[in-house]
C-alpha cells in the first residue's frame, strides 16, 4: 500500500480507484472516451470515525461504491477519491 501524506478525518476515507478497462472480452479495444468511471478500488487511508459509529472498513480492503461518490483529489500525480464511509455499498 502506498504511505500518503493525508489522513481523512472523522467518517470519510480516501480510495485508490481501479484502473477502467481497456478491453472487452472479445477483445475490443474501448477508446479514452467511451471508457466507464469505476465503481471499484482500494482503502488507502481511512479516518477516525464519529463518536457513536466507528469505521468499518480498513486499509487495504477492496471496496464498491456509487458511480458519483465521493471528491476526486491528486496526491503526488496519482488520482484519488475521498469520499464517506456511507457511501461505499460494498466490501469485496
Amino acid at each position: 500500500m502506498s504511505n500518503l501524506s493525508i489522513k481523512p478525518l472523522a467518517d470519510r476515507v480516501v480510495v485508490e480507484p481501479a484502473q477502467a478497462e481497456e478491453k472487452t472480452a472479445f477483445g475490443i479495444i474501448i477508446p479514452d472516451t467511451a471508457k466507464e468511471k469505476p465503481q471499484k478500488g482500494t482503502i488507502v487511508a481511512v479516518g477516525n470515525g464519529k463518536k457513536d459509529e466507528p469505521i468499518t472498513v480498513k486499509v487495504g480492503d477492496s471496496v464498491l461504491y456509487g458511480k458519483y461518490s465521493g471528491t476526486e483529489i491528486t496526491i503526488d500525480g496519482k488520482d484519488y477519491l475521498i469520499m464517506r464511509e456511507s457511501d461505499i455499498f460494498a466490501v469485496l
